[in-house]
This record gives C-alpha cells, structure tokens and sequence, in this order.
C-alpha cells in the first residue's frame, strides 16, 4: 500500500570540521527519529517510509560526508569511525536530546558506536539489514566483496577507470536493482540513487574508501561486543528475511548479542526493507522506544 502526500521539512547544513553535512529535519513530537543511510546509499532511501513517519514523529535524515548532497572533499579518510562524527555533529547541531537512531547497511557501525557511547540518550536502536562486528552468515554483497578485499579491489578500480565507469554503473544497477524486490521500485530509486556518481564531485571516492575501511571496521568492532552485550536500552532488529547477505542469521546473531533486543523479520522484504515494506517498519520504528 502507497501513501502519497507532500512532506514539509526543513533543510540544514552541518558544519563537519570545514566540511558541510546536508541534513533535513521533518516535524513531530519527541523523541526524534535518525534514519540513517549505508553505502552506496543518500538519504533518499527513506523517502518511502518518511510519509508513514510524519508528523507524528520529529525525524532527521542526512547524507554522510561523501554522499548525496553532502559535501565530497577529495583524499578525505572516509571511514566508520568519521561517520560516528558526522552523526555526532548532526544530533549536537540540532540539537537532538533523545533519539531513536535507525541504522541499515554501512551505517550500522557508526549508530552502535554512538549508541554505547551515549546509552543515555539513546530512546531506541533500530537496525534495518546492517551490520557490526564478524556474523558467521553475513556475505558481502559481490560489489562490496570486490570493492573490500585486498589486492582485487586494486585490479577493480582500474578496471572501472579503464572503461570510463561504464562498467561501475553496469555494476551498481545490478547489485543495487537487487536489493529491492518490485521492478516498479527499481525503476524509481535506481536513477534517484545512482545520481551521486553521475556528477562532479561523484561519490565513488567515499564508495571506495569506505570499502577499504570496512574488513577493518568489523574487526575491530568484534572486540566491542562486551559493550554490545552490556546495552541496556530498547533495541528492535527489523530485517527483511529475503535478504541473501545481510540475512537472516545475521539478524538473529544481534538478537543474540543485545539482551533487550526484539527480533521482527518481513517476509518476501529484501535488503531495502524501508523500501519494499514502508508501512510495516513505520509502525514498528513508531513503537519501538517502548520496548525494553
């Protein structure tokens, strides 16, 4: 089911060092939603879930350094732990008190980690088909397997370069076409998406960095799970139970590492869940600060 209606919401920029984070803020009542995006993503992956949202909750989205609208400084060291800034820039500068922060994808690292440094004043943890630490069933998307590993990506990346990005955006519409399930929805958010390689500054520099950064950012995240373990506050896992890499085993290995955590799996949602079952995870994100 659709819900179609024109969204007011306010834009900001996010000052990041001297760098500039593009953010937009939609009113509602307390606490305030934080929906966060992965790779290679912007924020316009909710924009199927955010009319579900509003008005009944305040939320906040934005594009990490490198993405979207936000601004894309060439040789910046695109990392987890840098996106963990930016989220901490965006809720200090707008002054966010109570969160509910909404993690998917690449953006589940930096969340977690605000999420256990600043436990009071975290509402609720939501996680959306993401990832932290090593999960024995989590398998890398193949773009991703080939943009992480050691050696090949470098082989990789010249390969796109010599072929003028033709085949990265041969890749990208496959890999990503996949991660939706209507051909309808493909159509729409392909386009919207891909948008940031196509222009200049482009995208794939935080897209290629971040890769690098990713084997690292689980490991080291690995050692973490005794702070995971120790998370007291609401935790709800929301993942689409089609999803073949961040899948179902994934889900339910967070169900077991943090104690108050509800586990929920959509059947027939694959990894765009906020995409292909708006209705569903809105109502779940609505509810979720209540549990405990």
């Amino acid at each position: 089911m659709l819900k179609e209606q024109t969204l007011s919401y306010t834009e900001h920029v996010v000052g990041r060092g001297p760098y500039h984070i593009y953010a937009r803020e939609y009113p509602g009542e307390e606490p305030a939603t934080v929906l966060m995006h992965g790779f290679p993503d912007t924020l316009h992956l909710y924009d199927r879930l955010l009319p579900w949202l509003t008005p009944q909750r305040r939320v906040v989205t934005f594009d990490f350094l490198g993405w979207g609208e936000s601004e894309k400084p060439a040789g910046y060291p695109y990392t987890a732990s840098n996106q963990t800034a930016d989220l901490d820039a965006v809720i200090e500068q707008l002054h966010l008190q109570q969160v509910v922060l909404v993690a998917h994808d690449a953006s589940g690292p930096p969340a977690i980690d605000w999420a256990l440094a600043h436990a009071d004043r975290v509402a609720a943890l939501v996680l959306l088909n993401t990832y932290y630490c090593l999960m024995p069933t989590l398998r890398p998307p193949e773009a991703i397997w080939l943009n992480s590993t050691p050696l090949v990506r470098n082989v990789a990346r010249f390969v796109f370069q010599a072929f003028d990005n033709w085949l990265f955006r041969k890749m990208y519409w496959w890999q990503v076409g996949g991660f939706m399930r209507e051909a309808a929805d493909r159509e729409e958010f392909l386009p919207l998406l891909y948008q940031q390689f196509a222009a200049a500054p482009s995208a794939q520099g935080a897209f290629f960095r971040l890769n690098e950064d990713l084997l690292s950012t689980v490991r080291d995240r690995t050692k973490r799970i005794p702070q995971v373990q120790a998370f007291s506050r609401p935790v709800r896992i929301i993942f689409g139970a089609s999803d073949p890499y961040l899948n179902v085993g994934v889900a339910r290995r967070f169900h077991e590492l943090f104690p108050t955590s509800e586990l929920l799996l959509l059947p027939g949602a694959h990894h765009y869940v906020q995409i292909d079952e708006p209705e569903q995870v809105a109502h779940l994100l609505l509810s979720s600060e209540r549990t405990a």
